[in-house]
């Protein structure tokens, strides 16, 4: 008997401490080509709907789309590379941020609150945009807008607000550095209280006075054509924080582990997923309720028109667990076009049906698809 109640606890224990993988249900949205994808109530109506490519598609079954705009097709891409949820002019409808490689401009979408065309407005005219991200850079409880233009100056754009804190559907530049590389990410490297960018080549220390201040490059790496974002992320709890990157145009997933001796910094890498190319795209979320962050990403599909290495392999979305010393991978689709899905260049990651646990949805050439978290 006690021999019996002693197993269920161990089996008990066993399970909580390795509990099983979360699973998921695949709903095909749409087979539009676009490759970024946003979450919010575009209608305020109380459901959360989807915002990809020209429509948006209406909850809670995401069945009905509406049209936005025409975005500008070139050869296999649409020239809109983020979809980053603002009321930028403060009126309560939810806007979003976008931006083109082609166009070489950053812009927002302006919500007419009907099912009418949305306005495009222009922000900045950046160099080419590879992707776009949202951090709060000066810390003061409001995000700027970041794109990663590679080969031209980083800055990030500062949403202007009026003495009540509401929106005035105006941008202010500031530059942080005169060029980047392709790869981009923002977080605390040094444990100053600021949060630093994180380059192909370095990262970039933010000074006190972040808006007229210089930000001093440390060299201290190279990650190639590294994903947009580079996560910052203490991955194992040692008080320092680290780095997870994927190569964007290439094989590899990687992290690297922040070591610190007194005042030198310095990386270790340490491979995540060698054998999967195109990890373009990073989200770190608590994907399976157990109170510890994961790591969900898949393999950009034709991201370079099939011409980049591993660019014919099969399509995947994946989360990494970290299991205390390394990440174990676990698979959310995998298979050849029309089977697996790949990750776009922007994803999002929100409960859609108030279940209690994160869905993820997810565009790209392959067609935009959500898949419903259900839990383990």
């Amino acid at each position: 008997m006690y021999i019996g109640i002693i197993g269920s606890l161990l089996l008990m224990f066993v399970e909580f401490a390795n509990p099983k993988p979360v699973t998921f249900r695949k709903q095909f949205i749409a087979m539009e080509s676009a490759e970024s994808a946003g979450v919010f109530d575009v209608n305020n109506d109380g459901h959360l709907d989807i915002v990809s490519g020209s429509y948006w598609y209406q909850g809670p079954d995401f069945k009905k789309k509406h049209f936005i705009a025409v975005f500008d097709r070139v050869g296999e891409y649409f020239d809109d590379f983020s979809t980053i949820p603002m009321d930028v002019n403060g009126d309560g409808k939810m806007d979003y941020v976008t931006g083109g490689w082609f166009g070489a401009t950053l812009v927002w979408m302006e919500n007419p609150g009907n099912n009418q065309a949305w306005t495009t407005h222009e922000i900045a005219k950046t160099g080419n945009v590879e992707t776009t991200r949202a951090w709060d850079v000066d810390g003061d409880g409001y995000d700027e807008i970041v794109p990663n233009t590679p080969n031209k100056p980083l800055a990030y754009y500062k949403l202007l607000r009026d003495n009540t804190g509401k929106a005035t559907g105006k941008f202010e530049r500031v530059e942080v550095a005169p060029t980047h590389g392709h790869g981009l990410g923002f977080g605390d490297v040094n444990g100053d209280g600021r949060g630093d960018f994180i380059l192909s080549n370095g990262w970039l220390e933010a000074p006190e006075d972040m808006k007229n201040g210089t930000w001093k490059l440390h060299e201290d790496f190279d990650l190639g054509g590294a994903s947009i974002p580079v996560l910052v992320q203490d991955v194992n709890g040692d008080g320092l924080n680290d780095f997870i990157v994927g190569q964007a145009h290439d094989y590899g997933l990687d992290w690297y582990e922040q070591k610190k001796d007194g005042d030198n910094i310095t990386f270790e890498k340490h491979p995540i997923d060698p054998f999967q190319s195109q990890y373009h795209c990073l989200e770190w979320v608590d994907i399976d309720n157990d109170g510890e962050m994961e790591l969900v990403t898949g393999k950009r599909y034709r991201a370079h028109n099939g011409n980049d290495p591993g660019g014919h392999d099969n399509l995947g979305m994946y989360y990494f667990k970290w299991n205390g010393e390394s990440f174990t991978k676990n698979v959310i689709s995998y298979g050849p076009f029309g089977e697996g899905k790949g990750a776009g260049i922007y994803f999002a990651i929100e409960d859609l049906n108030n279940s209690g646990f994160l869905d993820i949805v997810v565009a790209g050439k392959d067609g935009l698809a959500v898949f419903f978290n259900e839990g383990n």
